[in-house]
């Protein structure tokens, strides 16, 4: 029987940073998803503001700097 497949990355704070970057330049979510190998719902959840608190703020004054 095979096992169920395990996450294969967990986002850091520096990611999150990152998904909100590209957020704001306004690609899509799933996209994002797929290029850390992540379910939509971890990034999301950074969006959310769940995972990674602070995160945009940190993405504001990289974006600003």
């Amino acid at each position: 029987m095979k096992e169920p497949s395990k996450p294969t990355y967990h986002l850091t704070f520096d990611d999150a940073v990152d998904v909100w970057l590209r957020i704001w330049a306004g690609e899509y979510q799933h996209r994002i998803a797929a290029s850390y190998d992540v379910n939509q719902g971890r990034i999301a959840d950074v969006v959310r503001e769940r995972l990674h608190p602070g995160s945009k703020r940190a993405a504001l004054l990289k974006r600003s700097a």
